[in-house]
């Protein structure tokens, strides 16, 4: 069989990421992968809590628990969401990601700690105290780990998001979150809607499908775009 890399392209910020997430961990059991943040929430799409915005992403995000099953917590329902001195911004968990994948190969690590701290705990992931203080209970010296974070916002951030929207758009990708495995440089964009919610039967159609040409492409796409997310 030829080695092959699933590609997850990503925001940390995207619920339908966080639904996505068990089915991101089953993977990495079957097959590498490499995680690509495409930066939705960055720049102008910034947005600070507002009332508007709770009204906007609750059915949104109660429609993912459902489909998905992944736990939303009442700190972020009727905390984090109601918290208005709060902004919403991609850029800082994304640099965060990036340094503990620097570091020491443990970006997914992180990432899946930073989707529960938001989603489950209400946790304020675009604030550096709370990355730097997530990253150290997961054994980041806070030092080292706050030197690679600056370089990656200072150098590489910017590039990062451009190379991974660009890798979105070669593989024919749509919003995130996107996968795509790769085998001999050839691209298989692939439609995990209907493995929502059954990571134990994703990773096992990984592990009979590896060779073959060909995956899963009925139903609709559940994803967020690229410049937020869609009910």
């Amino acid at each position: 069989m030829s080695s092959a890399t699933l590609h997850y392209i990503y925001d940390p910020l995207c619920g339908w990421c966080y639904g996505a997430k068990p089915l991101v961990q089953a993977a990495q059991a079957v097959v590498p992968v490499q995680a690509h943040a495409g930066g939705m929430m960055t720049g102008r799409n910034r947005q600070a809590v507002s009332s508007q915005l709770r009204d906007y992403v609750m059915p949104h995000d109660r429609r993912i628990a459902e489909y998905t099953g992944q736990p939303f917590g009442q700190a972020y329902f009727e905390g984090l969401l109601r918290d208005h001195s709060a902004v919403f911004d991609s850029a800082p968990p994304i640099a965060a990601v990036l340094a503990a994948e620097a570091l020491g190969g443990r970006g997914l690590e992180l990432l899946g700690r930073l989707q529960t701290a938001h989603y489950l705990e209400g946790r304020r992931i675009a604030d550096r105290d709370v990355l730097l203080e997530l990253a150290q209970a997961l054994g980041f010296a806070t030092v080292e780990f706050e030197a690679a974070f600056d370089q990656v916002i200072g150098h590489e951030l910017d590039e990062h998001i451009k190379a991974s929207r660009a890798l979105l758009a070669k593989v024919g990708g749509q919003g995130f979150p996107t996968l795509a495995l790769e085998r001999d440089g050839r691209y298989q964009l692939l439609d995990i809607s209907s493995w929502l919610g059954k990571p134990e039967a994703f990773a096992e159609w990984l592990k009979t499908s590896l060779g073959a040409d060909s995956g899963p492409h009925d139903g609709a796409i559940q994803a967020c775009g690229l410049d937020g997310c869609a009910l």
